[in-house]
């Protein structure tokens, strides 16, 4: 191989020229690919996390104290601040969360319901003992407040201090300092008045002349083997499926809000918007009389069951009692809110009202005065029933619970849990132990008292539950009104559909079932009144002349 001298850039001229110097090979180099091999992914840099400025002012700068860094003191690290927008939204959530903690601490602490003991410690947690205006429950609730506010901010001392003085002041009114061992306790209840106590006896008496008369009748039923229950049942349902529209009356300018039947059925009360009630006769719908004095629009009408005088309820939060003719006979004031419904004792001697102030009051329809005032509510209340006994009465409201308290001893004794929206509806059946529920979840809920539980849940409606009712006589059905503009007829025997009354062309808002259950009225924002009348009224009345 012959190797040219210009290849070899080091000749060796000592060299032998008969052994030539190794020949130098240039590194061969790989061949260069045509495909470029697959490059990995940079993955792209992470916005840094913006700081939150404190709740002074100052700006948040980012700490630059990790322990892989080696940039010490990088001043062109970039700054940022939360804008102002989201500072404001961040501060007024806050304070929700804070008013939230402060409402659920307030609740569950104990306040007096006495007003004399309320401003006793007002006086002495050195607030003002009334503001201009105020009124009883405010006060109260003021003093709630205060006191949670006070728990909030760790001044226990100060409370603890306050009720020791009250506990003193208490020991020495009552002469019970000489004897070290006799406590003295608060009573952790509102002293009724004389003639709350009176009507609670006649409340006792009348109930239990009832109760008796009721579940004799419930016996011979059941024993005498005459009586045939289920024929009872099928022929009140056949009839409650041939109601028809019999009459439908435009009853004012404005959307109307109630109805109810007279005791003996010739007359139908309704109300409306405009705060104006109207009486009309049965059957055929003709004005009577027209009630107005109220203030604000009318919220709800009823009958009494014993005469014809008539109760309303209405926005400015007053309840009045009106004669057929349109006379006045008395008006209840005394709640703080709006009233929502109204209803009379079975007796007929007494009135109970619901409000959105959250309680719902007992009145003498004679006086005028208010016997009881009742919480118990966490919400408004909206719907009231009495017991067919008179003992009992039901109230619901907008707190998705119904409760059953006792009006001879005003304790609360049921509280019935089960919907999960506002309740508006609430009606007792004949039989005496099965309670009737509605409201904006849109069923029907069928209680049983015995146990204590729900019997049943109806799907009812397509829409909210506005009002409900049981057949008065013996509670073979009951009719729902619903703000799917129709009232729909259930058989109480397995709380199957029977009839559905469509015809309404707005929300339907009340509804009620006259005395004999052969009539049905039913009042809407349509502003018309529909009356409903079964077919088998006229066959009725032809068998009793035979």
């Amino acid at each position: 191989m012959e190797i040219d001298e210009k290849q070899n850039p080091n000749p060796n001229p000592n060299s032998n020229s008969t052994t030539p110097p190794p020949p130098q090979i240039a590194p061969i180099e790989p061949p260069i690919p045509l495909i470029p091999p697959p490059i990995a992914p940079i993955p792209r840099p992470l916005a840094p996390i913006p700081s939150v400025r404190p709740p002074n002012g100052e700006t948040a700068k980012k700490t630059t104290e990790d322990a892989g860094s080696d940039e010490d003191g990088d001043d062109s690290a970039p700054e940022y601040e939360v804008s102002e927008e989201s500072r404001l939204f961040r501060e007024k959530k806050e304070k929700a969360k804070q008013d939230f903690l402060m409402k659920q601490r307030a609740a569950a602490l104990a306040v007096p319901t006495n007003d004399k003991a309320v401003r006793s410690r007002l006086r002495r947690l050195a607030e003002p003992v009334t503001l201009f205006g105020e009124r009883e429950m405010e006060r109260r609730d003021r003093l709630r407040m205060i006191m949670a506010k006070l728990d909030s901010e760790g001044r226990l001392d100060t409370l603890m201090k306050v009720l020791e003085e009250e506990e003193a002041a208490v020991n020495v009114e009552d002469g019970g300092g000489e004897d070290e061992g006799e406590v003295v306790e608060y009573p952790f209840y509102t002293e009724g008045s004389t003639a709350l106590l009176k009507a609670r006896y006649e409340i006792a008496k009348e109930s239990v002349v009832k109760a008796a008369v009721r579940l004799g009748r419930a016996r011979r039923k059941r024993d005498d083997p005459d009586e045939d229950v289920d024929a009872e049942i099928n022929w009140a349902l056949d009839g409650a499926k041939s109601f028809a529209l019999d009459c439908s009356e435009i009853g004012d300018v404005r959307p109307l809000a109630g109805c109810s039947f007279s005791c003996d059925g010739k007359f139908l009360a309704t109300c409306s918007l405009t705060g104006v009630a109207k009486i009309w006769s049965m059957p055929g719908v003709n004005s009577v009389s027209s009630l107005k004095g109220h203030a604000e629009r009318a919220t709800d009408v009823k009958f009494s069951p014993t005469n014809d005088q008539i109760a309303t309820a209405s926005a400015d939060r007053t309840a009045k009692l009106w004669n057929t003719e349109g006379t006045l006979l008395n008006t209840y004031t005394g709640h703080l809110d709006r009233l929502a419904r109204v209803a009379f004792h079975p007796s007929g001697k007494y009135l109970g009202t619901t409000s959105f102030d959250k309680t719902w009051r007992l009145w003498d329809t004679e006086t005028g005065d208010e016997l009881l005032l009742q919480e118990g509510h966490s919400r408004s209340v909206y719907g009231l029933a009495f017991h067919p006994d008179g003992s009992l009465v039901a109230s619901c409201g907008l707190d998705a619970l119904a409760r059953v308290w006792d009006l001879r001893s005003g304790r609360s004794i049921l509280a019935l849990e089960g919907h999960v929206k506002p309740v508006l509806g609430i009606s007792f059946s004949p039989n005496g132990y099965h309670l009737a529920t509605g409201g904006e979840d849109n069923t029907c809920r069928i209680w049983d008292l015995r146990k204590k539980r729900s019997l049943y849940t109806i799907p009812a409606h397509a829409n909210l539950i506005s009002d409900i009712k049981f057949e008065p006589q013996e509670g073979y059905f009951l009719v729902t009104a619903s703000y799917d503009m129709t009232a729909k007829i259930w058989s109480s025997r397995d709380f199957k559909p029977v009839k559905v009354l469509s015809g309404h062309e707005a929300k339907v808002t009340s509804v009620d079932v006259a005395a004999d259950g052969q009539s049905i009225a039913t009042v809407s924002h349509d502003r018309t009144i529909k009356l409903w009348s079964s077919k088998n009224a006229e066959k009725d009345k032809a068998m009793d002349v035979d």
